[in-house]
């Protein structure tokens, strides 16, 4: 759906900072999920999972996890993803978002949107509202960008789809 952790990255100057290898290769791979190879894209990204491990960095962790979540063909799957990124970003330090350029609370908007998308196509629509809620919190920390006004416009576009639903 997004560019997610690759597009919070940027920071609010909207230029990459300088990749390390790790975030270099993460970026590659997600060239290659938006070039229509998901299957590439997904063994690059599980390698790299697998190297970072489960006690490598958060932010690594995190961007991983996010962008493995794009390129799932099963929902259930894009959900666990989904929940690991959310998880690895709750242990990012200011700080060491601040040395990728970025912070931590630019992560939450994309991430509490995605949980709500997987939600909402599972059929757990009080799920999907429920992070609906968590992303509007949060939103205003995006930058006026064309990614902040993605993440806006998608979050509008859920609430939208959930609210007759949520009636019911």
């Amino acid at each position: 759906m997004d560019e997610g952790v690759l597009a919070a990255l940027r920071g609010i100057d909207g230029g990459f900072p300088t990749l390390d290898a790790v975030m270099s290769e993460l970026s590659e791979a997600v060239a290659l999920g938006h070039n229509g190879q998901p299957v590439a894209a997904r063994e690059r990204l599980a390698a790299l999972w697998e190297r970072v491990g489960p006690a490598g960095d958060a932010l690594h962790r995190c961007a991983i996890a996010h962008s493995m979540a794009d390129v799932q063909d099963d929902v259930h799957k894009e959900l666990r993803w989904d929940l690991e990124a959310l998880d690895a970003a709750t242990a990012i330090t200011d700080e060491r978002a601040a040395a990728a350029g970025t912070t931590v609370a630019g992560f939450y908007p994309s991430l509490h949107l995605n949980l709500a998308s997987c939600y909402r196509r599972l059929g757990d629509v009080k799920r999907a509202g429920e992070q609906v809620v968590l992303a509007r919190q949060c939103v205003d920390v995006l930058p006026n960008d064309g990614y902040g006004e993605l993440v806006r416009g998608e979050l509008a576009r859920l609430e939208q789809a959930i609210l007759p639903a949520q009636a019911s």
